[in-house]
């Protein structure tokens, strides 16, 4: 995949927030990855604030709705994993400031 479409991948996904938090899954450092294959067949590596995360599914499904405007984009793959776990650390500075952490 190029860059330019990851760019493009990685913006659509700045629209889908975290319904508790209010700020996109991207800034706040939850998406670890997207990858493609020739098929358009594109899986997303992501990973939730925390395990019990009741908005799991609520994220996934927006995920989804969020790379379907994308035309090399045929399908998604949502791949939830906890290792590396989240931690404040992997927030953008924009992220910080929105949620007032240092």
């Amino acid at each position: 995949m190029d860059e330019l479409l990851k760019e493009n991948i990685f913006g659509a996904l700045e629209t889908v927030e975290d319904p508790e938090l209010g700020v996109d899954i991207v800034n706040l450092g939850l998406v670890y990855d997207v990858d493609m294959d020739e098929n358009g067949q594109t899986e997303v590596t992501m990973t939730l604030t925390s395990m019990g995360c009741p908005l799991a599914g609520t994220i996934v499904e927006k995920v989804k709705e969020a790379l379907y405007d994308i035309p090399e984009v045929k399908s998604t793959e949502v791949n939830i994993v906890w290792s590396p776990p989240w931690t404040k650390d992997k927030m953008s500075r924009l992220a910080k400031i929105a949620l007032g952490v240092q």
